[in-house]
């Protein structure tokens, strides 16, 4: 099978929708299928994987910085004109989600389109002179009509599957498949190699955090959180790796707080040195309340963690509240309690741990979820040729 991957969002940047595509792309490609990535240039990164295919893009810089993709290029149209394609699937409705749609109408295709975002939670990337609520209701009529004119939506989880629904997406065609952890990768991961790098002592017990630092993951709750646990035990190390924003305004806090000897900020953000963040962790702490894939926490969960969360859509159709972590209101108090028994109770942490490693080897490993998204691939594809025919007779 020959897949087109139109994406605005790819490598180098190693967190979501990149990590979502390169899980796939790596078990399609295992399985004998071959794919053809196109994202937006990157200034400065040059792809060793020669089926990647850039468009020019504007380096847009407002509380993160990330290249636009421009989605027209006669080069990219020269390329595709000789290609071979059985699918396309979109990662997202605009940009080149618009060149997407256009390639598969072309080339005669299915489109599959992944719901990546849940966009009511991103408006405060769109500049200050856009109301937040104009941008909002533009954002998600835009995904939803996109969505009902694509052959297939993927919902990473059953929760975003509800809210897509409820918003006015009306496809028949929504399958839940969420991203797979990369097994391979996270299997050679060394904690202590992490712990020896940022002198963290082995009997020290240690909250991880991996994320991007701007405010849709709400980061400000989950720091104020972990000042207060830190306060109560000084035994306890917070280890963070991210990008973002906030990332001056935390550290800002966090030597103000005086804890600066508890918080060790990693800010390599790069695909091994990840790995071994969750792999040199005991306890994976998180607060967002706009995840779709849940792909971290798939992460923490095969890296044996126990999961100490605020209850949102991703995060609870992965978490099994008392089971290998605790759901908890928006709520400092609830929090803090929560990451405080599993502190204090080293046998409740380690069947969390047992029970974390075992949901996410049978639900959440690549070679599973691969498997699924191809299957919705072929009935797509099949269901395309049916119709073709029935238009010629």
């Amino acid at each position: 099978m020959k897949i087109a991957i139109f994406t605005n969002n790819y490598l180098p940047n190693i967190f979501g929708v990149s990590a979502s595509i390169e899980s796939f792309r790596k078990q399609f490609e295992k399985m004998g299928h071959t794919v053809y990535i196109f994202a937006p240039k990157t200034s400065g990164y040059v792809d060793e994987n020669p089926n990647v295919f850039r468009y020019d893009s504007i380096d847009f810089e407002y509380k993160i910085s990330f290249p636009l993709a421009i989605p027209y290029s006669s080069k990219i149209t020269r390329i595709l004109d000789e290609l071979e394609i059985d699918i396309v699937h979109s990662q997202h409705p605009n940009l080149l989600g618009v060149a997407a749609h256009r390639w598969a109408h072309k080339k005669k295709v299915p489109l599959v389109f992944t719901w990546h975002t849940l966009y009511d939670f991103y408006t405060h990337f769109v500049p200050f002179f856009i109301p937040q609520k104009l941008a909002t209701w533009w954002v998600v009529r835009n995904a939803v009509k996109y969505a009902n004119k694509a052959q297939a939506v993927i919902a990473p989880t059953d929760s975003v599957k509800k809210v897509i629904q409820k918003w006015g997406v009306k496809n028949q065609n929504i399958f839940v498949i969420p991203t797979g952890v990369d097994r391979a990768a996270f299997d050679r991961a060394d904690g202590q190699k992490i712990r020896q790098k940022y002198k963290i002592d082995s009997d020290k017990i240690v909250l991880n955090l991996v994320s991007r630092f701007t405010a849709e993951k709400n980061i400000e709750f989950l720091f104020e959180s972990v000042f207060e646990v830190l306060e109560k035990n000084n035994d306890v190390v917070f280890l963070v790796e991210g990008k973002g924003n906030l990332v001056e305004d935390m550290k800002n806090l966090v030597i103000e707080k005086g804890l600066d000897k508890q918080i060790v900020f990693s800010l390599e953000s790069e695909e091994n040195n990840k790995q071994g963040i969750f792999a040199a962790g005991d306890i994976f702490v998180y607060a967002s309340k706009s995840e779709t894939q849940g792909l971290v926490i798939a992460e923490a969960m095969y890296s044996g963690l126990p999961i100490v969360a605020v209850d949102a859509s991703g995060v609870s159709d992965q978490v099994i509240n008392g089971a290998n972590g605790f759901l908890v209101r928006e709520d400092k108090k609830e929090f803090v309690e929560a990451v405080g028994k599993l502190i204090k109770d080293k046998e409740l942490r380690q069947r969390f741990s047992q029970n974390s490693a075992k949901i996410a080897r049978e639900n959440y490993v690549d070679s599973i979820c691969a498997e699924k998204m191809l299957g919705v691939y072929e009935e797509m594809i099949g269901k395309e040729q049916v119709d073709q025919t029935v238009d010629k007779i």
